[in-house]
């Protein structure tokens, strides 16, 4: 028999009722596994249902591991460190490297090797539910009622399954630009599983994706034109480092097109044709729309058993990750909270203690680190400058460095490398940390740890760095920047 959750307020299913399992998943994503796996750790009886595995997703086309592993930041991490080569090649020549002769880049070479990784993660998730001692069923999965799951298959076949508990964790899908010609576009499923290269892209959007799709297609040599709607790319991020980031990517030579939309896509012999709202005219290869994403929720049945949604389709849950019916639970980007990987694997763990492990426990989306994969990579922590100063009582303490990255002193390329500090002036403490050149993810996710313990400026001032090294820069910036008032804003979300 399941364990009670042990959360003030729950009403118990009665111990007379009997149910097929304890706990049934619908979505073997990051969520799903991560909370199958810990369910049946603390003595559940789970089960889990996914689609049959293809990289690019569908009604009846899913696979272990979900979009992150899949057509997300797996496969998307690959062709990133396929594309930085062009770049280094470039690099190598100052550090003595002679390289004579074409360097030609095989396409095809690497979209074999991506999906055969991304086959073997596939696999490599199914041992994980199967060694858990969690039953796999493949199909799709709706709501009969608040304990009953239905899982149907692409040949009109359904079988019903009853549960105590049920977790919702289908993860998000791309959305469409609905303007005239979009079925000529793609989204990042197709992207990434191309047949060819595409010689000439244009990308509409300016958030994480599109940025870094332009970062990758122009890495490999493609003319890549990217489009977005507010004067930089990346709303939501520091302004500041959103700038950097828009410099950068004009170093690389990817075309910006800010304050600018689509209008429509029409086909010609040479290639897609893109109107834009200016009235300006090119010709692609490729369309790319990395608009958003929205909530893998319609065909859930939601209703039947009491689930409510939000306007875009986002299940509603309380802090505990349990939505309006009591018995039902969702987790991950179904939920619209916080959409990264990282974040679902959390709310499934804090899940499944609580209601399987007698911890009550919350997600704490405090401090949640997080990359974006353009070339070079940003990365954040915290509180940018703009949310520093709306939730802050008084001033802002800025420090930033900008410099050459040694690499770059021999290798002449021009691209510097940013950080970032954000400290409230009364208490020291550091609200965030912002950086902007290589290995940025990898030095953010160390800050992550010191501003969850929460470290002062003064902690970072005592640290000793290592040397030579870019992330000794954040333990070295002892000269004031800025000091900001909340009373002098600066513009945000441009």
């Amino acid at each position: 028999m399941a364990r009670k959750m042990l959360v003030d307020g729950e009403a118990p299913v009665a111990d007379g009722e009997a149910y097929d399992y304890d706990l049934f998943v619908i979505g073997a994503g990051s969520g799903g596994v991560r909370g199958s796996r810990t369910a049946a750790s603390f003595g559940a009886k789970v089960a889990i249902c996914e689609l049959p595995f293809h990289p690019i997703s569908s009604d009846w086309q899913g696979g272990h591991g979900g979009t992150c592993v899949i057509r997300g930041c797996v496969p998307k991490k690959i062709l990133v460190y396929g594309s930085s080569f062009r770049g280094e090649f470039e690099d190598a020549k100052n550090f003595g490297w002679e390289i004579n002769g074409d360097i030609n880049f095989n396409w095809k070479k690497l979209l074999e090797n991506k999906t055969k990784e991304i086959v073997r993660l596939n696999e490599v998730h199914q041992r994980i539910i199967a060694n858990a001692g969690v039953t796999m069923i493949e199909g799709a999965g709706s709501l009969i009622d608040a304990h009953t799951v239905e899982v149907s298959q692409p040949d009109g076949s359904k079988q019903r399954y009853t549960a105590k508990h049920i977790l919702i964790a289908t993860g998000s899908r791309a959305q469409r630009v609905n303007i005239p010609g979009k079925e000529l576009a793609i989204a990042s499923d197709e992207a990434l599983s191309l047949e060819e290269l595409p010689k000439r892209a244009v990308i509409l959007g300016g958030g994480y994706i599109a940025v870094e799709f332009a970062s990758i297609w122009r890495g490999m040599g493609a003319e890549v034109d990217l489009f977005y709607r507010r004067e930089l790319p990346l709303r939501g991020f520091d302004d500041e480092m959103r700038a950097v980031v828009a410099r950068n990517l004009e170093g690389r030579g990817i075309k910006l097109h800010p304050g600018t939309n689509l209008s429509e896509l029409s086909k010609t012999d040479d290639g897609i044709k893109v109107v834009t709202d200016k009235g300006e005219e090119l010709i692609a290869d490729v369309v790319l729309f990395a608009t958003g994403r929205t909530p893998n929720s319609q065909r859930l049945n939601l209703q039947a058993a009491g689930v409510e949604v939000d306007q875009i389709g986002a299940i509603k849950v309380d802090e505990y990750s349990r939505t309006s019916a009591p018995s039902v639970w969702a987790v991950g980007d179904v939920t619209n909270r916080i959409n990264l990987t990282p974040v679902a694997l959390m709310e499934a763990t804090c899940f499944t203690k609580s209601v399987f492990g007698g911890q009550p426990v919350k997600p704490d989306y405090r401090d949640v680190p997080c990359a974006v994969f353009s070339i070079p990579p940003l990365s954040v922590v915290g509180l940018s400058e703009q949310q520093a100063l709306e939730e802050a009582k008084g001033d802002i303490l800025v420090f930033t460095s900008s410099f050459n990255p040694m690499k770059n002193s021999i290798s002449k390329r021009q691209e510097k490398t940013i950080m970032k500090l954000v400290v409230d002036a009364e208490t020291d403490k550091v609200l965030g940390a912002s950086m902007c050149g290589p290995d940025a993810p990898e030095i953010i996710q160390g800050i992550a740890v010191a501003l969850k313990c929460g470290a002062t400026k003064a902690n970072f001032d005592s640290t000793v760095g290592i040397h030579p090294s870019a992330a000794e820069e954040f333990v070295t910036m002892r000269t004031l920047t800025r000091r900001v008032s909340p009373t002098s804003k600066p513009k945000t979300n441009l």
